[in-house]
């Protein structure tokens, strides 16, 4: 029997899959990668009054980290998370103007300097010798690797580093039991106007997203939440949190309580501004035109408290400035993880030894113009906490100031 049209198709395939395989064998040329990237970029970007003014970084080492916010170490060790998930992705068309594959190690600075800078996309494009849809696809690889590979520099701390946070708040501001500090600030953005609502309209009138974080004696991130409309005020954005609702449950802020002078309690709490509900876990300031001194000399330590948070993200803003300037019609799905990773790439700079850098902070507050609304709540059980927080102080303030 003559063979039938899809046998002699199958015997076509065979020999092009034959060939296909021949050819597969024959070792082709790799594609030249860069030279060292950093000697190009320190040469090509330090002739800029940046590194020439007398006020600027002289050496190489401060140059660097003038750049990326972090030393060499800290930025090696970010390309150690991120490499897998940079060199398993294909690199489609992730090459620079000579035709070259980018390194991991370039890609991690070009995403790195477009998150501290803030700078289009094309600038930052001009500054490492690529386009602007290269740095474009670049950065958002980079938050989605480090935003699933650094998720360990951003939890709720375990007991034992909970009772070291809780002994410096005491040491520093004489405030027993306290776990951190509370704040929050708006990302301003551009929208289209088919995505316009009140809801993202602050009370500025900015276009807004809120991030609200919790934060320790260091400056580091313990708990953040973002991704809401900046038009909400602060409480809501609290209740709104899945820190809220596992302390209403007892599963945060649920460590021993701590006596105080007088023989009364005080539970692990933290501590925050006017624009939050006064609760027995959260202890805000009194507020009245007519104040005791005690009640005032209590409301100086908790606002020296709450002002670690206040700095840490004045510090988020300075550092990581792409979250300080006007976003221009960000992706509302995706904005949220690039807030994530800068908080993420606060802690690593933290974690790993290098200390953060007071002179890329904002000089005014990190959400300058914008008024803290009050929030009337006030919980009995917190009202007690926070008298008898105040009396505590009170009592031990002169052993408190001389340490």
């Amino acid at each position: 029997m003559a063979p039938t049209k899809k046998s002699k198709k199958r015997k076509r395939d065979s020999k092009k899959l034959k060939k296909c395989k021949n050819l597969s064998v024959v070792p082709m040329e790799p594609r030249a990668s860069e030279p060292d990237w950093w000697e190009i970029f320190w040469h090509k970007n330090c002739s800029t009054s940046v590194c020439a003014g007398s006020s600027g970084p002289n050496d190489e080492a401060e140059v660097f980290k003038y750049f990326f916010r972090t030393s060499k170490k800290t930025f090696d060790y970010i390309c150690s998370l991120v490499r897998e998930d940079l060199v398993s992705r294909p690199p489609s068309g992730l090459i620079n103007i000579e035709g070259r594959l980018l390194s991991v190690e370039k890609q991690v600075a070009i995403a790195m300097r477009r998150l501290a800078s803030g700078e289009s996309q094309v600038s930052v494009g001009a500054a490492f010798g690529v386009g602007q849809s290269t740095v474009s696809q670049v950065t958002w690889r980079f938050v989605e690797a480090l935003e699933q590979r650094a998720k360990h520099h951003l939890r709720w701390p375990s007991s034992s580093r909970l009772e070291e946070i809780k002994s410096q708040f005491e040491a520093s501001f004489g405030l027993p039991n306290c776990c951190g500090a509370i704040d929050a600030t708006h990302i301003i953005m551009t929208l289209p106007a088919v995505q316009t609502s009140d809801d993202w309209c602050d009370t500025k009138k900015n276009y807004s997203m809120f991030l609200q974080g919790i934060v320790d004696h260091q400056m580091r991130f313990l708990d953040i939440v973002t991704g809401w409309p900046g038009g909400m005020t602060t409480s809501r954005l609290l209740k709104c949190s899945k820190f809220f609702k596992l302390c209403n449950v007892g599963e945060r802020l649920n460590g021993n309580a701590r006596k105080l002078s007088g023989g009364s309690e005080i539970r692990e709490y933290l501590v925050g501004g006017v624009g939050y509900p006064l609760l027995p876990w959260l202890i805000t300031p009194y507020e009245s035109d007519d104040l005791s001194p005690l009640k005032l000399n209590f409301n100086t330590v908790q606002g020296a408290a709450k002002s670690l948070a206040v700095r840490a993200f004045s510090q988020l803003k300075g550092s990581w400035r792409i979250l300080n300037k006007v976003m221009w019609r960000p992706d509302k799905r995706k904005l949220p993880s690039i807030i994530l990773v800068c908080c993420l790439l606060q802690n690593i700079i933290i974690d790993n030894g290098d200390e953060l850098q007071p002179d890329v902070a904002l000089s005014g507050h990190h959400d300058l113009g914008y008024q803290e609304h009050c929030c009337k709540q006030i919980d009995p059980l917190g009202n007690t906490s926070r008298e008898n927080l105040a009396n505590h102080w009170h009592q031990n303030k002169e052993k408190i100031c001389s340490s």
